[in-house]
């Protein structure tokens, strides 16, 4: 389920990839896709929906599993509530890659506490779900399918981006740490526009060292599920 299209027209491609790494075959019939492993099948539907409006789309209640990845920061208090009157009897919720708000830079900045105060605050602001829980979701999260009766499981999933002193410099990792920096700077100026130029100059600083700085992005995992009876 994802609101952009073009995303979803990747999938049988990206997923192609995939099934052919995983050693398992993929193929597409009218309206689905069928992945065939050694023992297990799945077939996969695309829906385009926006889950800000139109939860009521997806069939939520017949899932053995509702899962999601990036989410839970992203959406609010009360969206949250919808989603688990719109599955209550769904055995397992698994939700993937949660930031926690846990953020190191090596070496640091004189600035990164500045830049990471109003990244913080920036994630708080409504994301098309009302005001989003940013880096509260795992604990809130859990806490609310507790007392919804599951059992919650969580784990550390951290992004952890780092110079590699026994091989070339990765590419792709650069790019990513460079994307972060750029995406918190942005944020960080629109949570408070008086301190762009501070915060241009922590991002000129962290850009032109990003290729030998280390960044750890804190993640939680959650898997809430039913309770043996």
């Amino acid at each position: 389920v994802d609101h952009d299209r073009a995303l979803l027209a990747a999938v049988p491609q990206a997923l192609a990839r995939w099934a052919d790494s995983a050693g398992c075959r993929m193929r597409q019939d009218t309206g689905a896709l069928r992945l065939d492993g050694d023992g297990w099948h799945a077939e996969i539907e695309l829906l385009a929906c926006d889950l800000a409006t139109d939860l009521a789309r997806v069939p939520l209640a017949a899932a053995h599993l509702v899962t999601a990845s990036a989410l839970l920061d992203l959406v609010s208090a009360s969206w949250l509530d919808d989603l688990l009157d719109a599955c209550p009897a769904v055995p397992a919720l698994l939700f993937a890659l949660n930031v926690d708000g846990r953020i190191a830079w090596v070496p640091e900045d004189e600035d990164d506490a500045h830049v990471e105060r109003l990244f913080a605050a920036h994630q708080l602001r409504d994301k098309g779900f009302g005001p989003a829980l940013g880096p509260a979701a795992p604990v809130f999260a859990g806490q609310l399918f507790k007392a919804g009766g599951r059992s919650v499981h969580s784990t550390r999933t951290d992004w952890l981006l780092r110079p590699d002193s026994d091989a070339p410099q990765d590419a792709r990792l650069d790019a990513m740490k460079r994307a972060l920096i750029d995406g918190m700077a942005t944020a960080a100026c629109e949570a408070d526009a008086s301190a762009r130029a501070r915060t241009d100059a922590w991002r000129i600083r962290r850009l032109g060292n990003a290729a030998t700085t280390a960044l750890r992005i804190g993640h939680v995992d959650l898997l809430a599920t039913y309770a043996p009876r």
